[in-house]
């Protein structure tokens, strides 16, 4: 076999070897977008749960106004994050609403013909389901931007990454504060 031979076989073993690194790490990123997708789906219909809530509860308990006003604050902040904003900012609006909306239900415990009411008792049910899927779709996610992390830190892909300008992602991380702290309603 020439030389040549022997450099264009390797050159081409290379250059296939770089195509299929190259649309692995596409294949991971867009994973995660689809998977970042899921959770922005989840939480526009958790967002549009929640004023119905509000309504709800505010017949039952109209002087719980501060508790009512916290989780529409924080659901006006959770919605008003830019498109652009990363993984930890949609993350710590995220944990304020949820924070908001463990209030509100812990305040229901203190009228109990609130909780017999149909109305709210379908809206719990409903926001605790959103609630699950948006935890499955954060798993989802996680999972794939561990994925792609991997593959953008880990050699040889690392190289391919470089040279494309592939970047690692945030996870979205659940703040331990919200997740642990127990609601406290004081009257």
């Amino acid at each position: 076999m020439s030389t040549s031979l022997i450099l264009i076989i390797i050159l081409v073993v290379a250059g296939l070897w770089v195509a299929g690194a190259f649309n692995l790490l596409v294949r991971s990123r867009n994973r995660t977008k689809e998977a970042w997708s899921d959770i922005d789906v989840q939480l526009k219909r958790r967002y549009d749960l929640i004023p119905n809530l509000i309504k709800t509860v505010k017949g039952y308990a109209a002087h719980e106004s501060q508790v009512l006003e916290n989780v529409i604050k924080a659901r006006s902040a959770a919605m008003g994050l830019p498109a652009q904003a990363g993984a930890k900012e949609h993350a710590q609006a995220e944990n304020m609403l949820s924070g908001a909306l463990k209030s509100l239900f812990a305040l229901s415990e203190n009228y109990p013909q609130l909780r017999a009411v149909e109305s709210f008792a379908k809206l719990q049910d409903e926001l605790s389901d959103t609630e699950n899927k948006i935890q499955a779709a954060r798993r989802f996610y996680n999972t794939n931007v561990m994925t792609l992390n991997t593959q953008v830190e880990q050699f040889p892909t690392n190289i391919v990454a470089n040279m494309f300008g592939f970047k690692k992602e945030e996870f979205f991380e659940l703040n331990e504060s919200v997740a642990r702290e127990p609601v406290a309603v004081k009257f």
